[in-house]
């Protein structure tokens, strides 16, 4: 389809790895230093989540060679590169999975899946195996499979030694045993130690995050705490505080300071149109997501505006006509990514609420450490606000 197209959940646009290639100074001037790349491995759809070869590029994206360069591109750039691996579950063209349906209970592959009986079929619209989410499609694997285990072990040892990626965004990651995940750690640090290890999960995920598993989950509980208080305003300071607070306590100071903080997705509403098109909202959101303790993440084409609401409508083209940018957005961001690289403080300093009332749309924290010590403050309502708060005497020394 022509670029820019309205996107549906069966048509595709031709984006590929040479086109991120073209636009890598759209990322070096907005400040990134990581990109999280969706499934790039041969699959039949638009999204990729049901593989085909985890050997192999969808070559609708490219090639070996092309993945290596772009690589190879982005880290001259400070710029980490993160792949997305989907080890719950296949794509019905997954050679073994083709084995199982041409031979049944006789394919040396039936152990691999999860299969109620055969031959399998699809009865009143229910395969008569496990998949993800009930989507023929996408037969779930059984990763206690000795066999299973040791191929995708293989696939994520290959992907680091050949491409020389930095790390995996896990997919359904808690649909899969926690052995699994702890024998994929041991081999993905062997190859590479500083690999960033990326959980898909969307709630509470503790049992995930004690050292032996991920670095990090996608962090949806803040999202979902961020947007009560920001964009959907229906709590009050207070309330926002203390679910922040709980997460912090949830987790052990090393994974709350890599936790992977976004506001938006390819599986939900754009931030923007979350907002209601409202841009002051939005900043307000953003500011905190980049002043909070973690990882901030910007959905592609936030920056400039883009908007969506549920998938795939949140999925569009990115916008490269500078015409159509929000370019004021774009330099807000450019702002906020510089604010965090300058100051280690909002990287890894303490964070502590200094004003969160209950009723009070007023919000004050401090972000401090043994360089810096910063204090924000901000007003998430349509009226002007006054607000005293009180503060250590040695602070004001470098406050900003």
């Amino acid at each position: 389809m022509p670029w820019g197209g309205k996107p549906e959940r069966d048509n595709f646009f031709g984006g590929d790895l040479q086109g991120v290639i073209h636009h890598l100074d759209h990322l070096s001037e907005l400040g990134v230093t990581a990109v999280y790349f969706t499934p790039i491995f041969s699959a039949t759809t638009n999204h990729k989540y049901d593989t085909e070869d985890y050997m192999k590029i969808d070559p609708q994206f490219g090639d070996m060679d092309k993945l290596k360069q772009l690589v190879s591109l982005c880290h001259e750039r400070g710029i980490r590169v993160l792949l997305d691996a989907v080890f719950n579950h296949s794509g019905k063209t997954f050679a073994p999975f083709i084995d199982l349906q041409e031979n049944g209970e006789h394919s040396r592959y039936k152990d691999w899946f999860y299969i109620h009986k055969f031959p399998i079929a699809i009865e009143n619209g229910i395969p008569t195996y496990d998949t993800f989410a009930f989507e023929p499609l996408m037969p779930k694997l059984n990763t206690a499979n000795e066999e299973v285990k040791a191929y995708l072990l293989q696939v994520a040892e290959y992907w680091i030694k050949e491409a020389n990626i930095d790390g995996w965004r896990l997919d359904v990651a808690n649909e899969v045993d926690h052995q699994f995940w702890r024998d994929f750690r041991q081999v993905v640090k062997k190859v590479k130690p500083d690999a960033y290890i990326l959980g898909e999960i969307w709630h509470e995920s503790s049992t995930w995050l004690q050292g032996d598993q991920f670095d990090a989950v996608m962090n949806y509980p803040f999202t979902h705490a961020v947007h009560d208080f920001f964009v959907d305003q229906i709590c009050d300071a207070q309330v926002f505080a203390n679910a922040i607070g709980r997460q912090l306590s949830r987790y052990p100071r090393q994974a709350n300071e890599v936790a992977f903080n976004l506001l938006d997705s390819h599986d939900t509403p754009r931030l923007l149109s979350k907002c209601g098109d409202d841009k002051r909202k939005m900043k307000l959101a953003a500011q905190f997501q980049f002043t909070f303790t973690g990882t901030p993440c910007i959905y592609y084409g936030d920056e400039v505006g883009l908007t969506g609401g549920e998938d795939p409508d949140c999925r569009k083209c990115m916008e490269w006509d500078p015409a159509k940018q929000d370019q004021e957005l774009f330099a807000f961001y450019q702002q906020l990514i510089q604010m965090r690289m300058t100051y280690s403080a909002l990287r890894s300093g303490k964070f502590t609420f200094l004003a969160a009332e209950a009723g009070s749309a007023k919000l004050v924290y401090a972000r401090e450490d043994s360089h810096n010590k910063i204090i924000i403050i901000m007003n998430n309502s349509d009226q002007a606000q006054t607000i005293e708060v009180a503060v250590k005497e040695e602070h004001w020394e470098n406050l900003h």
